[in-house]
This record gives structure tokens, sequence and C-alpha cells, in this order.
């Protein structure tokens, strides 16, 4: 059956192989547009990213006709390939087999955009190992809003 609405909003999270910190500053932002012109040619949409040095975060609303899986493998695969040619980083560049994604409320995109544009900032105060396990606690438990996951 045709979609010809959809409303489809997905937090991804890749981190590089080991999460060794190999995403360069100065390459953040022509890794950033790569993946986003990734985003838009598989009929989705790009909300925010942020390259952090050991991990990305990315919000899209997606196109219903691939799952999120799908569309990871293909953003992981081409992205990875585009870094490497490019010498984008030293040594190989290699995501980590395995990603986080997680469903986004309508609501809450405007937080969530805002959450990774933020991360420098974050990160200044908080750890990947520690934003991750509070995102992992937080989607795993009832629903709450956004803003408790912002408070940890």
């Amino acid at each position: 059956m045709k979609i010809e609405y959809n409303n489809i909003y997905v937090h991804f999270i890749f981190t590089t192989l080991h999460r060794k910190p190999i995403i360069l500053d100065k390459y953040r932002e022509r890794i950033e547009k790569y993946i986003t012109g990734i985003v838009n040619n598989n009929e989705s949409h790009l909300y925010a990213i942020y390259a952090n040095s050991e991990h990305i975060h990315f919000l899209i609303s997606k196109s219903p006709k691939a799952s999120e899986e799908r569309i990871a493998t293909i953003i992981a695969e081409s992205s990875q390939k585009f870094i490497n040619e490019n010498k984008l980083c030293v040594g190989e560049f290699v995501w980590q087999a395995s990603a986080s994604v997680f469903s986004v409320s309508k609501s809450d995109v405007d937080k969530v955009c805002k959450y990774i544009l933020n991360q420098p900032e974050h990160h200044r105060k908080v750890s990947f190992m520690e934003e991750y396990e509070t995102f992992i606690k937080f989607y795993q438990r009832t629903l709450q809003p956004f803003e408790k996951l912002l408070t940890k």
C-alpha cells in the first residue's frame, strides 16, 4: 500500500570502532554534509547532525520505504568509504558494527535537534559512556518527557 504521509522521526547514534576518537574536528563539517546528502538521496530528511571525535548523532525523518537498519547500513558504508577515500582521518576509518536508534515524537523534534547541535557543550560535562548509558536507561523505561534525559 502506498503511504502518502509519514511522520517517522529517528535519532541515530554511530560510534567509531572501539570508540577511538578519530573524527577530526577540521573534517567534521565535511563528513556531516556528506551524511546529509546520503539521507536526502534516500528519500529522508536530516534535521540535525553533529560528529564528535568518537561518535555521531543525527536526527532524520525517514522514508517508510526503508527500515532503520537499512538506512543505518547505507549511511555507515557510504560515509566510511568517503572518509577513507578522502583520507579524513589518520589510518583506516571504521564504524562499529552496530548502532543505536531511538524513535522521537514530533513534539520532541526541536528539543532533540538542540541536544544534538549542543554536543560540544554537553560533552564538556558528560562523557560519551555516561551519555550512552543514560539514553539506554531512559528509552527502556516508561514514556517520559525528553527534558528528563537532558537534566541528567
